[in-house]
Parts: C-alpha cells; sequence; structure tokens
C-alpha cells in the first residue's frame, strides 16, 4: 500500500506490504519556502540531512504520525506501525529539546487586560491549555518591568493535544466589515479591497466603547515597533542593508495607500470617518496590527481568509514551534483549533509558528529578530551567472534562475568542492569559467577555477561586510527598542557575511593544498 503525503521527497518502506510515500506537490502554497531546503543541500539526498530546518523535520515527523493514524487498525502489521511512531515521537522530543528557547516567567498571573480578555474568551466559549504571562526573553520589545507577554502550559501537553481552540464568533474577518454601517460606503470605492475595508475597520472600532471586541483592544499596544515605525535613529542605523530600503519602501506604499483615501473620505462622510481618528499615524498602528497579528485561515467555503484571533494572538513565535498547523476552520465544530507539534510541559512556554520568514521580514511586520538561528535568512545576490538552458540534460537543478546564500554554519559540508556553500550558486559560476564542465574531479584545471570562484566570492563579501560600518561605532548604550533591534539585524548580516569570507578562506587553502599535489 502506499500512502501520498507532502512533506517529504522520498518514501520508506515499514515493513510487510505496507509503505509510506511522503512527497511535495507543487500544489502545495508553500512549495516555494520548502524548495528553500533543495537550493541549499544540492542533489544528493544523503546531503539533504544538514540542511533541513528544524521546523521542516517536524512537519516530516509529524507527516509520518498522521500517516500511521490512517493505517492503524487496517493492517495486521500493528507493531511496526507502533515501532514507527514511538521512533517518530522520540526524534520529535529529541529536536525540542535542541531547540529550546531561554524565557523566565515573570509571573503566571497576567495583568487586568489579559485577564479579562481570557475570563472574555471563555464566557464565548474558548477552550484553553494556555496562560497568557509576562517572559523575559532576549527578542521581546514590550516592556513590563523589561517582560514581554506570551503563553504557558497550564499542565503537559502532548503531540496532538489541542492546546488552544477559539469559536468563529469571535475570530475577526471581512464578514465582520460587511455588517457594518461604512461596508455600503467602502464596497462603491473601486480597488477596495477586503483587507483594507478591516484596516479601517479596526481604526474605528479600537474607539467604540460598545464593541463585542473592546476587551480585545484594551490589550492592544499603544505602539507595536514593528520596522515600519521605527525612528530616524533606527533607520539610519540600518544604513548599509537591503533592509533600509525594504522599510522606506514598504512605508513610501503604505503612505501612498493613506492618501489615495484621505482625506477624502473624511470629508465625504465625516460622520462615518471623523478626521481625528484617521489620522496616518492612526493608519500605520492599523496596518502594524494586521501585519503582526492576523493569521491566513482557510474557512469551510473554500476561501481563505485574512483574520484577527483574539488570544491566539498572543502566542510568540519560534523557528521550531509548538504549534504549526493551524489554518483551517474545523467545519464540525466550527471553531479553529491549535494542536501541538511537539510537546510542552507545564510552566512551559508555548510558540505558534508564524510561517517560514526571514528574521528581515519579521523585524519589518512583527517587530522582532528569532532567538534561535532562522534558516531562511537567506539573501538575495544580484550577480551574472551561467545560464543553465545548455544544461537541462545534466544539471539536477536547471530552473535556478536567481541565486542567494545564508550562514554557513547551517552546512555540514565545507568539503572541497562544497565549503558551505549553496551548489546550485557554485555550479553557475563554474559553467560561466568553463561551459563544457560536466563533473568535478581533482585536475589542476578544475582546481584552478574553484580558487578562482572562492577568491571572486572572499572579495565580494569582505566589501558587503565592510559597507556595515565598524561594529563598535554602533549605539549599544540606548533605551530605545528601535535602535537595538536595528543594530542586532546588522550583527546578524555581519555574521552571515563573516561566515561566507570564512568558509571562502578556508575553501582557498583546501584547494590550495591539493594543487601542491600536482606541483610536486
Amino acid at each position: 500500500m502506499e500512502l501520498l503525503n507532502q512533506n517529504l521527497p522520498h518514501g520508506a518502506n515499514i515493513g510487510g506490504d505496507i509503505s509510506l510515500m511522503l512527497e511535495l506537490p507543487e500544489n502545495d502554497r508553500f512549495f516555494k519556502k520548502k524548495k528553500l531546503e533543495l537550493y541549499f543541500g544540492g542533489e544528493d539526498v544523503k546531503d539533504m540531512v544538514g540542511f533541513n530546518s528544524p521546523r521542516n523535520e517536524m512537519e516530516a515527523l509529524n507527516s509520518i504520525l498522521t500517516a500511521i493514524a490512517k493505517l492503524d487498525g487496517e493492517h495486521c502489521s500493528t507493531t511496526t506501525l507502533e515501532e514507527l511512531r514511538v521512533a517518530a515521537v522520540n526524534l520529535i522530543s529529541e529536536l525540542g529539546k535542541k531547540c529550546e528557547e531561554e524565557s523566565k516567567v515573570v509571573t503566571r498571573s497576567s495583568c487586568e487586560a489579559e485577564k479579562c480578555l481570557q475570563q472574555w474568551g471563555e464566557d464565548q466559549g474558548v477552550k484553553s491549555q494556555l496562560e497568557i504571562s509576562f517572559i523575559i526573553s532576549p527578542t521581546n520589545c514590550i516592556n513590563f518591568e523589561g517582560a514581554g507577554r506570551g503563553a504557558i502550559a497550564r499542565q503537559d501537553l502532548r503531540i496532538g493535544d489541542i492546546a488552544l481552540e477559539i469559536p468563529l464568533s469571535i475570530v475577526i474577518s471581512d464578514d465582520i466589515v460587511h455588517e457594518y454601517y461604512m461596508y455600503s460606503i467602502l464596497e462603491k470605492i473601486e480597488g477596495m479591497s477586503a483587507e483594507t475595508m478591516l484596516l479601517l475597520w479596526s481604526m474605528k472600532e479600537k474607539h467604540n466603547r460598545d464593541s463585542k471586541f473592546k476587551l480585545y483592544f484594551d490589550t492592544l499596544p499603544e505602539v507595536f515597533n514593528t520596522g515600519l515605525s521605527f525612528g530616524m535613529e533606527a533607520i539610519m542605523a540600518l544604513d548599509g542593508t537591503l533592509l533600509l530600503e525594504e522599510i522606506v519602501q514598504a512605508k513610501e506604499h503604505l503612505r501612498a495607500q493613506y492618501d489615495e483615501l484621505f482625506p477624502s473620505l473624511c470629508n465625504d462622510h465625516p460622520d462615518v470617518f471623523p478626521p481625528e481618528q484617521y489620522r496616518w499615524e492612526q493608519f500605520l498602528w492599523a496596518c502594524e496590527l494586521w501585519y503582526s497579528n492576523s493569521m491566513k485561515i482557510m474557512f469551510s467555503d473554500g476561501k481563505l481568509r485574512t483574520c484577527l484571533i483574539p488570544i491566539a494572538g498572543l502566542l510568540n513565535h519560534s523557528t521550531c514551534p509548538h504549534i504549526m498547523h493551524y489554518g483551517k476552520v474545523d467545519s464540525t465544530t466550527n471553531s479553529i483549533k491549535f494542536p501541538l507539534s511537539r510537546s510542552c510541559n507545564a510552566g512551559q512556554q508555548c510558540f505558534l509558528g508564524y510561517g517560514s520568514f526571514s528574521s528581515s521580514h519579521l523585524l519589518t511586520f512583527y517587530g522582532f529578530l528569532p532567538q534561535l538561528d532562522n534558516y531562511y535568512d537567506v539573501i538575495p545576490l544580484d550577480i551574472d551567472v551561467a545560464s543553465n538552458e545548455d544544461c537541462a540534460d545534466t544539471d539536477p537543478t536547471p530552473d535556478w534562475t536567481s541565486h542567494m546564500v545564508r550562514g554557513t554554519w547551517f552546512s555540514k559540508n565545507h568539503g572541497i568542492f562544497h565549503y558551505g556553500l549553496p551548489p546550485p550558486l557554485l555550479d553557475s559560476m563554474r559553467r560561466s569559467r568553463n561551459p563544457s564542465l560536466q563533473s568535478m574531479t581533482l585536475t589542476p584545471e578544475n582546481l584552478e577555477i574553484e580558487l578562482d570562484i572562492l577568491r571572486d566570492l572572499c572579495s565580494m563579501f569582505e566589501e558587503m561586510r565592510d559597507g556595515l560600518g565598524d561594529p563598535e561605532l554602533d549605539n549599544r548604550e540606548t533605551t530605545s527598542c528601535d535602535v537595538k533591534l536595528a543594530a542586532d539585524f546588522k550583527d546578524l548580516q555581519r555574521r552571515i557575511f563573516s561566515s561566507i569570507v570564512a568558509s571562502c578562506q578556508a575553501g582557498c587553502e583546501l584547494v590550495e593544498c591539493e594543487l601542491q599535489i600536482y606541483t610536486l
């Protein structure tokens, strides 16, 4: 029997006549993100072991558990299935231990606003095994005596347990705007999206004392501290990074969107859009709210909606989260469930996976940097390399039309012809120097090409690293959250560039040693 799943690119025989085939279909909406592993892992499946992110590892292992649950009871090889299940659970547990994040619970009691929100949620039908608390963590910038908010497990939770269940009745989606009196105005505006309607609704509902969601809005910060609201000092601290231009462009886009709407809406409908509630600063606040707190949810009608989910939005992100699969409405219970993909002990912070995002994205739209190494911290390269069109029959990855790098500490292969660098990048640079190159062998000609490539890359990334400026000049004494985040991001960029430079230098030494053999 074969069982298709979507998280692993290969299958495994588990005894008898049962085999699991775990494939990654191209219609997977996260196909490009998962394909990133192939870019950095190369063509050899054995080499991929060192490149799987914790998130992908957990997805693969949880896929095996799902497959076993579907097979259990249908076949006689129950002992084999149980052995495989135990092995998968143990691997998830080991992975979780390696990825524990540093944090300290300041108090198990929430402040008044969070207590009220939790009680309101329970009254509305929320089922929760979590408690909102204040936590000291290196990634926190929302201060409460130096702490930020997070969700703590009330009891030991195991894989598959439902940590949180939210009824649709308190989920904020575009259906709410359709019932609101401003909808009759907004629907007539050409190009008006559901997301923009929700922004405008949020700006007004924040001030509505009779709102059903008043207790939710009471827990929201006055300032979100995302990259979109960075002050001038923080913006200048990003000088030399691609993120500086990305943030500036994002704010310019939002400002243009705001100027298209205001002041015309306020002038035409002052009773619905009072000017004091629709200033630029409030529009930016609403944008940050939806960027940092919203979730994409698939509803029972098959429509993917952007939603705010009270209480769930207080869970923090991790690159190795406890909860990964929560993006679909359970039509039986008419609720959104948050099941665990790895266990979480009582008193431990329970993390949610926001997505496979780079640190630059998380800083810009969420206002923090991950505590753990982020496999999605890739840097795009604007370099001229050989076209793959002439190599379609022999190149295992003929569709790489652009290239990127990340920290070489993720790689487990720093040997000759690898150096901890992405194989497609190296292959393209080799072909640009020798279009007829078919395979890499230890010949003087190939080694000279390797040396030339490594020296070019080393020079390029030394220049990029030096372009970030002297780290000693960064402002480390400030108490400003945005400036600290900017300096930390710059340090991360330096670390990535320095790792590539070090790998290229080590690679040059390897190649030069091999070349000496031919000169003896």
